[in-house]
Parts: structure tokens; C-alpha cells; sequence
């Protein structure tokens, strides 16, 4: 990924923050007929100081099979993004060299994979993906709320996936690298358009509020 040194994101701990908060991820691996990319929802942790994604993936998918052999593979995580019209620059009446762009911030991973077939890795794996999204809900659904059958029956219908990290890469390009007036001119445009995400990163990264 082409990242302007201005706008690298160079702080892990953020990246994983990002992922957290955007977990579908575009698993990207190669294969002998060509490029394969799956949208896969991904859960991060860390161990020993070495980040880790896990996820899972139809056992028909044929993505797996291309990549269990410790394969490199490259995930791109979507954070915020957004498009910012130049008439929210200040510049823009100053002296109108003004054009449009997009914001966004972005995560790449690369690493290796490991392939989980049985159920002693999946569960766990489905149960924590579930309790993630299903936290703060009036009624949180569980994996055992399910028969046990049926969900034996699911899981044999999916592969785990874990990939060991080797590499994470942010981009956050969110205006940093115009001028003060213009970006509080973009942090003002995106409140009024309810780009809430995008305005905070572009007040933290801008230097308009304390990081």
C-alpha cells in the first residue's frame, strides 16, 4: 500500500483498534488460477507481543484449501472513510486551487495461515466471534442457545483460519496535510454531515483536540 509518510499510522495498538472496530476484512491469497478475495469477519488478539487473526470460512470455499499450507495471505480492514469536498476548505475563497478527495483509514495485515478442522478450535473460535457482537444487546444470543446437534452440524460445514501476523500497515488519511483552517473547515462539514468517526479522527490526527 502506497502510504505518505505523513499519513502513516505507525502504532499497532491503534491498528488493532481499527480492526476491532471494523473486523470484516478482505481476505486476499493467491492461488494457481489466480487471485482469490473473500469478505471474512475477523477477531484480533495479541500473544507473546505477536498479533492474531482468526476467523473462519465455508468449507466450500475453496480460498482455504490454497492456504493451508502456511501460505502468505494479506487482509485490508476498511475504517472510516468518507468523501471531502474542497467547499469546506477555507482555501477554497482564498485562492480556489482546491480539489476534491476521499478520507480514510485503513489497516493491512500480512502473515501465514494455520487451518482448523475441528470443532475443539471452532467453537470457541464461533462462540467468541458470536459474544463480540452480540455484547450489549437486551438479550444477547449465545452458541448454546442452539442444539447441540445443529451446531455440530454447522461446524462441520466451516474451517478455521489463524493467521500469525507478520506486518501491520495504517493509513489514515484524514486531512492531516492541509492547512489548520482547512481542517477545521473539514472537521465542521463532516459534524453537519454526521461523519461523526471521520471527524474524530480528523480532530485527533489534525491537531485539533488532544490525542
Amino acid at each position: 500500500m502506497y502510504v505518505p509518510p505523513h499519513f502513516a499510522e505507525t502504532d499497532e495498538t491503534a491498528m488493532r483498534a481499527l480492526i476491532a472496530a471494523h473486523p470484516l476484512g478482505l481476505l486476499i491469497s493467491s492461488s494457481a488460477t489466480g487471485v482469490l478475495a473473500n469478505p471474512v469477519p475477523f477477531l484480533v488478539s495479541v500473544s507473546n507481543s505477536v498479533t492474531l487473526l482468526r476467523a473462519h470460512l465455508a468449507r466450500a470455499n475453496e480460498q482455504w484449501r490454497h492456504v493451508r499450507d502456511g501460505a502468505e495471505v494479506l487482509v485490508v480492514f476498511q475504517g472510516a472513510q468518507t468523501y471531502v469536498t474542497p467547499s469546506w476548505y477555507a482555501a477554497k475563497a482564498e485562492h480556489g486551487k482546491v480539489v476534491p478527495t476521499w478520507n480514510y483509514a485503513m489497516v493491512q495485515a500480512r502473515g501465514s495461515v494455520r487451518v482448523h478442522e475441528g470443532s475443539d478450535w471452532l467453537r470457541p473460535q464461533v462462540g467468541e466471534l458470536t459474544d463480540t457482537h452480540e455484547a450489549g444487546r437486551p438479550e444477547p444470543w449465545k452458541v448454546d442457545d442452539a442444539p447441540d446437534a445443529f451446531v455440530a452440524a454447522q461446524l462441520r460445514g466451516i474451517v478455521g483460519i489463524e493467521i500469525t501476523v507478520r506486518q501491520l500497515t495504517g493509513k489514515w488519511k484524514v486531512s492531516q496535510n492541509r492547512q489548520e483552517a482547512d481542517r477545521h473547515g473539514v472537521h465542521a462539514g463532516l459534524t453537519r454531515d454526521a461523519e461523526d468517526e471521520m471527524a474524530k479522527l480528523v480532530a485527533l490526527y489534525g491537531g485539533l483536540a488532544d490525542r
